[in-house]
């Protein structure tokens, strides 16, 4: 016995036609129709009457319909039941990630999800560094970015709102900017990488206006620019992730909040997999949870597996 054959016919019935049925199973419309026809060659029997409008099942293949949909059910459960019994979440977890956010957030995450999963161990990475996720064998990779690798199955957790910021004291010996094109007269703390134009760019109501105001720092590390805006050097563009608690002490000061500037977002990114192990699942699960805990986190993409208290 064919049991894909067996499959597809299942979905045929259930989902009332060869192209819904061909959507559900990924194959095309033309495979799943030459595949009952197999069956029904090889049974010796009709199994489905065929019109333009719809599909009815034939006295025949009623009767055989109502044992395979049983037995098939009978089949994923057992499945479903082996996967439970036989599956102990332990195993290592390979997690590559921002330096900031790893420093600042994921720090405090990873600890209490260690001390509830004993049996799991991290090995963690904390790097600005473009990773081939497949080719280096990482299991989870966090980024702040607005792009990501098609090869990898990968969630929107968060927005990163970037604000442009400065010390009380530097607004206070060279004042403070009202408008974009005032940050020309202003000392920027620029931030460059590979992945980061060095340019501010904000929204003037009207549209995007882009600045390259003159820097005399200029750095690859989103926590040096922090710690030099905060000594007054200069202005900066820090995401509020990385700078809260900066903001929270009034050692930096929000500037031009009515031009808002180009966002980009935490992403969450792992391997496409038919079967995602039981080890990723919590892990991703406990992900969830912890930003859901907070109020002013808006998720914005997450995995159909996430209990819905959590989404």
């Amino acid at each position: 016995m064919d049991l894909n054959r067996v499959q597809m016919f299942d979905q045929v019935v259930e989902q009332g036609s060869f192209t819904a049925a061909a959507k559900a199973l990924g194959l095309t419309k033309a495979t799943v129709s030459r595949k009952i026809a197999e069956l029904e060659a090889d049974a010796g029997v009709q199994l489905l009457f065929r019109t333009t409008r719809k599909l009815k099942l034939t006295e025949a293949g009623s009767a055989y319909y109502n044992r395979v949909h049983r037995i098939l059910a009978d089949l994923k459960q057992a499945e479903v039941q082996l996967s439970a019994s036989q599956e102990v979440i332990k195993g290592k977890l390979r997690i590559v990630c921002p330096i900031e956010l790893g420093q600042l957030f994921l720090g405090k995450i990873f600890a209490r999800f260690l001390g509830r999963y004993p049996d799991i161990s991290i090995e963690a990475e904390l790097s600005n560094r473009k990773v081939d996720v497949i080719e280096e064998d990482v299991d989870i990779l966090f980024q702040i970015t607005s792009t990501t690798d098609t090869r990898l199955q990968s969630y929107d957790l968060l927005n990163t709102t970037k604000t442009l910021m400065a010390s009380p004291e530097y607004l206070t010996r060279y004042g403070t900017p009202k408008t974009p094109q005032d940050l020309n007269q202003h000392k920027a703390i620029k931030l460059k990488s590979a992945h980061i134009d060095a340019s501010w760019t904000l929204f003037d109501g009207d549209k995007w206006v882009t600045l390259d105001p003159e820097a005399q720092l200029t750095v690859n590390n989103v926590t040096l620019a922090r710690e030099a805006a905060i000594e007054g050097l200069g202005i900066a563009t820090v995401p509020n992730i990385i700078a809260q608690q900066a903001l929270d002490n009034k050692q930096l000061i929000p500037l031009l909040e009515d031009f808002p500037m180009t966002q980009t977002k935490v992403i969450m990114s792992f391997p496409q997999r038919a079967y995602l192990p039981k080890k990723y699942r919590v892990f991703i699960e406990f992900i969830y949870e912890s930003l859901s805990q907070n109020p002013n986190n808006i998720l914005l993409e997450t995995p159909d597996f996430i209990s819905k208290s959590q989404k």
